[in-house]
This record gives structure tokens, sequence and C-alpha cells, in this order.
């Protein structure tokens, strides 16, 4: 592990943001935490919509509502997202089956962090947040994923010896 590298526990997260005013305002990253988790001790919800794809992650969007979406993601042994924000949503995943990986820059002074995500472990963000979620394991994992307000935009990035630098954004008609 390089000096710029540590493991932080997956319980660790940013802080959510304060609650918004009004109906229309985007929902915490507490409260999406909180969906991804109930909705991943219901299987019977969503295990029968689970793919297994060897070219790419397999996705599929199970809740779009106003104000939030929720997404069920498949996941093969060293299929990762690359590092990518969400257009400014907040957002929570849980790892219902499995273990993932997710690594953030921390900081200067800390520098790339690794988490390792085992089943029933959630993580919530603010919409700054940008990270990289991988499966390093030997075995397929399923995650749940919501975001506040929906998706509207997701820009990618490369890690590079300065940090990240944004090399591309795509919208909803690539998903």
């Amino acid at each position: 592990m390089s000096p710029h590298t540590r493991t932080v526990p997956a319980s660790e997260s940013p802080t959510p943001a304060p609650p918004g005013a009004g109906a229309r305002a985007p929902l915490t990253p507490g409260t999406l935490r909180t969906i991804v988790r109930d909705l991943a001790e219901q299987p019977d919800r969503w295990i029968h919509h689970v793919r297994l794809a060897t070219e790419e992650r397999w996705y599929r969007r199970l809740v779009a509502e106003d104000d939030h979406e929720v997404w069920l993601i498949s996941w093969l042994p060293g299929q990762s997202t690359g590092f990518h924000d969400h257009g400014g949503s907040r957002g929570a995943f849980t790892v219902a089956l499995g273990e993932l990986e997710e690594l953030s820059l921390g900081g200067p002074d800390q520098g790339l962090l690794i988490r390792r995500v085992p089943a029933g472990t959630a993580r919530a963000f603010g919409p700054e947040y940008v990270h990289d979620v991988r499966n390093t394991a030997s075995g397929p994992a399923v995650s749940l994923h919501a975001y506040s307000p929906p998706l509207s935009s997701m820009a990618h990035y490369d890690l590079r010896a300065g940090g990240l630098v944004r090399t591309s954004e795509e919208g909803p008609e690539q998903w």
C-alpha cells in the first residue's frame, strides 16, 4: 500500500447534507441509505430481476419517483464503474450479496481511500462525491443504489498523479 493509500472502515461516510425545505427538496443521504437498506432486506422485491453479464455490469432501475430513484446492479469479478460523480445528486448504496470495494479521494493528507463494502454495509454521500466502485472479490455481487434527485448526468474521471481529471459525461439516454 502506498503512503497515500489507506484502508478505512466501510462505515465511515461523509456527514449527510442538512434536510432541504419544501416537498421537492432532495432526500438526504441518510434517508437514501435507509431506502437501500430496507429494500436489500426484501429480496423478494428484486432478486428475480438480477442478471449476470460478462461484458459489463448489468443494471436495472427498480424505482423511479419524482424525488428519487433506485437501481439494482450486478457485478462479476473485475467489473468496475471507474471514477464518476452523480451529476449533483445525493446517493447511497448497499451491497445485498457478495462484496464490493469503493475508492475515493480523501483530501491532500489522506490520498486514495479504499473501503471494503461487504454484504449488509451501506454507504451514503453528498452531491459532490466522486468514487469508483468495483468487484475485486472472487464471486459475483449485487448492490442497490438510490439517488436524489434522480440522476440527470454522470461525469467520468481518470485518476492521475495530480488528482482526478474529467474525461467524459453521459446522460440518461446512455442508461
